[in-house]
């Protein structure tokens, strides 16, 4: 072979290699550009799905009176120990519309609101209880300010707009429509707003009972908030009505160091959130019965929790699910005030179940370790269940289930309560429910920054109520 054959040749596989290698870059340009268009449609897709869930904002509301009504309120600022202004707008807010109200001060600027309207019969009476005060908003910065009763893209800001003078207002409304109707109610209706439940009720609820206990002369039934909803794509997928809550206690322990309450965490553990059930008591099986064909991964062990613990399956359930069936402590990050070595410790028990045998057991623990019980915040009356067998409970189930198309049920509460405990300990049967749909993102604004209702959410909640209390007056339950 010639040398200029071989140069010729030489040429034209370098000339091959060269154009391969254009072709292999141009198909992994291809590849790669394929790859990033596919995944910014998915991540497109996925955020849209993400902005829907949490941003959704439908069309146009008008400002309505009841809205209107709504933001007055929410621009008092009721912070515990502050009801009185809130209590004298109610009073005024009846008396626009021919009604006389009673303003009862349990302290100074501790302020309640008292309505009745007698029925044809005595007893069997109706309560709409509500609470006046919200808890402080906090240090954290709001995108509106939290007593503005501003509206930005259909949502109501404002601290209580969800917990819980939005179900006040609803409730005052319906109230009045009974008045107004011409016609007495079967049985007494009344409104009852009060201070102090954010703080535990002691100038509120607890102080009425003791001082006028003819507030609740005649009452057999009381609605109240407490209740839960869940919503999956603008759509209520359960409406729980809420029958009762555990019996809790908060205690603040005292150590001489640190090390001490360390010592104190792992000794109390066997309190702590476990993998057996204690006790499956009815209200509990019912609850999670009816919640379970709205689950998806933990159906079948929630249709029948019972046979689920036989089976030694119960460990598989979430926590959330398994503390209904416990009674649980939990204790919370040690701190030091003043010197002193603190740390507190929350008890739950489940209805029955004596609160108070937990805390001399916490006691008895806590005796050989040197660490000591300092204070009791909270130590709630003994857990009574509302029942659901009740035409009230009926009504309200197929009231809502007819305004939502969603199904209705028992809800029980596990990590929080109201005073609702002690209505249901003077053997009034309590019902708390969210008339409202609310989502995710709007129910985590309970107690924190920006809390909110949206409008169209807020106008179906004071429909639901208007009909519930209209059906009740007229004797339908």
């Amino acid at each position: 072979m010639s040398a200029a054959t071989h140069d010729a040749g030489a040429m034209a596989r370098k000339k091959r290699r060269h154009r391969n290698e254009r072709i292999a870059a141009t198909a992994l340009v291809l590849v790669v550009g394929a790859c990033l268009f596919a995944f910014m449609r998915w991540n497109a897709r996925d955020d849209a799905e993400f902005r829907k869930e949490r941003m959704y904002i439908p069309g146009h509301t008008e400002i309505t009176p009841e809205i209107s009504l709504l933001r007055e309120y929410l621009r008092i600022d009721t912070r515990a120990g502050k009801e009185i202004d809130g209590a004298r707008f109610l009073i005024r807010a009846l008396a626009q519309r021919g009604m006389t109200a009673e303003l009862i001060e349990s302290a100074p600027g501790r302020g309640n609101v008292y309505a009745r309207i007698k029925g044809t019969r005595s007893g069997n009476g109706l309560l709409l209880l509500n609470h006046i005060d919200v808890v402080d908003p906090g240090a954290t910065e709001w995108e509106e300010p939290p007593f503005s009763g501003n509206v930005r893209q259909n949502m109501l800001y404002g601290r209580g707009a969800q917990d819980m003078k939005s179900i006040g207002i609803a409730q005052l409304l319906a109230f009045i429509d009974v008045a107004r109707e011409g016609r007495p109610p079967l049985h007494d209706l009344v409104f009852l707003a009060t201070a102090d439940e954010e703080q535990g009720g002691a100038l509120g609820i607890q102080w009425l009972i003791e001082h006028r206990p003819d507030v609740l002369e005649g009452i057999q039934y009381a609605l109240n908030e407490g209740g839960l909803n869940e919503m999956v794509a603008e759509k209520m997928n359960y409406f729980g009505i809420e029958v009762g809550a555990k019996q809790f206690a908060a205690l603040t322990l005292e150590a001489p160091s640190a090390e001490h309450l360390q010592r104190a965490r792992l000794a109390l553990e066997p309190l702590f959130p476990g993998s057996d059930p204690d006790e499956i008591i009815p209200e509990v099986f019912r609850f999670l019965h009816d919640l379970a064909p709205t689950r998806i991964a933990y159906r079948d062990l929630l249709m029948d929790i019972r046979k689920t613990a036989a089976g030694g399956q119960f460990w598989r359930l979430p926590m959330s699910y398994r503390e209904f069936a416990q009674d649980v402590a939990v204790m919370e990050a040690p701190r030091v005030e003043n010197g002193r070595h603190l740390a507190r410790i929350v008890l739950a028990n489940i209805p029955g179940h004596d609160v108070e045998i937990s805390i001399e057991r916490v006691a008895a623990i806590l005796r050989p370790l040197g660490v000591r019980i300092a204070s009791s915040e909270q130590r709630d009356p003994p857990a009574v269940l509302s029942s659901p067998d009740t035409p009230l409970f009926r009504l309200i189930a197929d009231t809502a289930t007819a305004a939502y198309g969603s199904p209705s049920g028992t809800l029980l509460l596990f990590r929080s309560t109201s005073d609702s405990r002690f209505l249901r300990a003077r053997g009034i049967v309590a019902y708390g429910i969210l008339p409202f749909p609310t989502d995710f993102f709007q129910s985590q604004s309970i107690h924190g920054p920006n809390e909110r209702i949206r409008l169209d959410y807020y106008e179906s909640g004071v429909a639901l109520t208007r009909r519930i209390i209209q059906a009740w007056a007229a004797g339908r339950a």
